[in-house]
């Protein structure tokens, strides 16, 4: 294959790692394992370039049944499955972890989905539709958990949606002044997590914040940079809430994949 595709093919190691999920959810009928391979590949090679699914390279096979294969594995939550799988693995502390939002903007054509545009996380904006990106990061800045909104949503219920309990319990969070909220304190109390949180100015009782915790909150900002090289995750595409954070886990798997590697 040309060089250009040739940078989203699995090596055997990484294939050998979605194998053992793929084995699981495939149905009785379904392809086998070595065609799934090369469909893994074209859906990685659709992520990172953010093109139409109907441009895929003949060499991933028909655009048609990868992106079928693509929904069905997103609707069965195959993703949810692996980044559940890695979490619990211990390969990574969990002790501190972070959480941020970001807003990417949506294509034209991504809006026009049935159910209605705010059901599928769009928001308005000047600029346009938009959608908002909830992460939390462990403290080797890989993906837990990720979650999108509308553009509009506060940070607050971003926080509720992230902080799983199936996810491991951080011992420290950190946050910037926009989660410094009663609710969220009260709940990281609750938990015996310490939050590492500014304060806004508007709030009377000053509450510190160690400074030297704080600067480690970089690690989910440079994350969400490696996220959005991924073309289809730094530009909404995608018509369905499900398709979007299904691109979304995807590259944050490779993420995790590459970073276990080494």
């Amino acid at each position: 294959m040309e060089t250009s595709l040739a940078r989203d093919l699995m090596s055997d190691e990484e294939w050998a790692f979605f194998e053992r999920f793929l084995l699981k959810v495939r149905a009785p009928n379904g392809r086998k394992p070595s065609n799934h391979r090369l469909v893994l590949d074209g859906i990685f090679w659709i992520a990172r370039t953010g093109s139409p699914w109907r441009d895929l390279p003949e060499e991933f096979g028909k655009w048609s049944s990868v992106y079928r294969q693509f929904r069905r594995w997103t609707l069965a939550g195959l993703w949810e499955q692996i980044m559940d799988a890695l979490n619990e693995s211990g390969a990574v502390p969990h002790a501190l972890q972070m959480i941020d939002s970001t807003v990417v903007r949506a294509h034209h054509q991504a809006a026009g989905a049935k159910r209605g545009t705010p059901r599928q996380g769009f928001g308005r904006s000047r600029g346009g539709f938009t959608t908002k990106i909830h992460l939390l990061v462990n403290a080797a800045g890989m993906p837990m958990r990720t979650e999108i909104t509308a553009e509009q949503t506060s940070d607050f219920l971003g926080f509720d949606l992230v902080m799983a309990d199936n996810l491991p319990t951080p011992s420290v969070l950190l946050a910037d002044r926009g989660y410094d909220a009663d609710s969220i304190r009260k709940t990281m109390d609750k938990l015996d997590v310490l939050p590492v949180i500014p304060m806004r100015k508007s709030r009377k009782k000053h509450i510190g914040v160690d400074l030297s915790l704080y600067r480690l909150r970089n690690l989910v900002e440079r994350c969400f940079n490696k996220l959005k090289n991924a073309r289809r995750v730094a530009t909404r595409y995608d018509k369905t809430a499900e398709s979007f954070l299904g691109c979304i886990d995807i590259t944050s798997i490779r993420l995790w994949v590459r970073h276990l590697s080494t």
